[in-house]
């Protein structure tokens, strides 16, 4: 079975992916993972992690995936050890130099995307150093795959199927660097590819004008999902650690859906549902042919979804007995029937808004500054953030 694995950086992105399906999930810690600007969890958190997803038949993977520098080995060796204690599933990385402290406390590792595995020489280095799954860089094609796999049968693979591309190769960005003294290798990425540039010469005379030239789309291979399974790969990873649960939610469902019983005829519908989340807008990547000028957003570095995300209120009370909720409307009113995401610190649902009464009273919608009981589906809690979807 191939799995599918999902980003989160909170407990309720962790739950979204969860319950969405995910047969397993990445995230990282405080310290030395590529996504340093998401919320991540504390070393302390590692247990409770680990044993709620294998409660769930999940696997929890650690992204310990930055370059790692002589002073920081010390704080490395000890997360790993939490990571042992914990029964982590596996580490992801991508300096060499955590290799024998991964065997040393004989934890399971996978190799980051970040080290652009891209032939089948590299992989079997990899596999020989103890590797037990190699993520292929993201400039691979399918043709590409397909070879490193066949000639690599004692090592599995895993490639990216959705998310946020970068222009440059995997692991090899320095502008961010260069430009802001945060570097991509570390998990600081300040995305300066995603600005307008211009292109003059020495005398300062305009020679190119391509706004956002640089702000590659996402990858979004729901087209041709078939065509990578085919290739045997192991494990197919969404991208999205600085992403919130809604987004989790609905691409973890979309493509565990397409896994489990794929339909040409339901590809327009899984479009439209993976659109209605962040993106900036999409292309299938390296997986065809090498992406050109249509690959890049030129126009915005922001969300493309036409579906955005407004706080109407909190939550003030949970009812388990009659599974309702009372909810404040600070900022907006709801109607029967609006979409609803219920968000706090633990807590995902998404769902339509559905049996409205206020002062017990039955109604049809419900005006700013009023409290509305409503049903819900799963368990909320006190001062939850509610959020309504609307197209815009």
């Amino acid at each position: 079975m191939t799995e599918l694995s999902a980003p989160c950086h909170n407990w309720a992105t962790l739950n979204a992916a969860i319950t969405s399906g995910a047969d397993a999930v990445y995230f990282g810690v405080k310290k030395y993972n590529m996504r340093m600007n998401a919320e991540n969890f504390s070393t302390a958190q590692l247990a409770k992690i680990t044993k709620h997803c294998h409660s769930n038949k999940v696997k929890a993977y650690l992204a310990l995936n930055t370059i790692i520098y002589e002073n920081e080995m010390r704080n490395c060796e000890e997360i790993i050890k939490i990571s042992k204690k914990a029964g982590i599933d596996a580490v992801i990385i991508h300096d060499l130099g955590l290799i024998p402290l991964l065997k040393k406390y004989e934890i399971t590792f996978h190799i980051s995307t970040q080290a652009s595995v891209s032939n089948s020489n590299a992989a079997q280095i990899y596999r020989k150093l103890g590797a037990k799954r190699i993520i292929l860089a993201r400039e691979c094609s399918l043709k590409q795959m397909r070879e490193i796999i066949r000639k690599n049968k004692s090592i599995e693979f895993e490639a990216f199927i959705h998310g946020a591309m970068c222009v440059s190769i995997s692991g090899r960005c320095l502008l961010s660097q260069a430009l802001h003294q945060k570097s991509a290798n570390r998990g600081e990425c300040m995305q300066p590819c995603r600005r307008e540039w211009t292109v003059t010469n020495e005398t300062g005379k305009l020679v190119y004008d391509g706004k956002r030239f640089l702000n590659a789309k996402d990858l979004c291979t729901i087209t041709i999902l078939p065509e990578i399974l085919k290739t045997g790969i192991r494990a197919l990873k969404i991208e999205g650690r600085m992403k919130d649960a809604n987004y989790v939610s609905t691409v973890v469902k979309v493509y565990r859906e397409a896994l489990d019983n794929y339909n040409k005829k339901r590809v327009p519908e899984w479009l439209e549902r993976l659109k209605s989340v962040y993106s900036r807008g999409f292309s299938t990547g390296f997986y065809k042919e090498n992406p050109g000028q249509e690959s890049i957003n030129y126009e915005a570095d922001n969300n493309a979804s036409p579906t955005k995300k407004e706080q109407i209120g909190i939550i003030k009370n949970y009812y388990p007995k009659s599974k309702a909720a009372e909810i404040l409307l600070l900022n907006s009113g709801i109607r029967e029937g609006d979409e609803i995401i219920i968000e706090g610190s633990t807590t995902f649902l998404k769902q339509c808004a559905e049996s409205l009464q206020v002062n017990h009273e039955n109604v049809k919608q419900a005006k700013k500054g009023s409290r509305v009981a409503l049903k819900v589906q799963e368990k909320v809690r006190k001062n939850d953030n509610v959020y309504k979807l609307k197209k815009v």
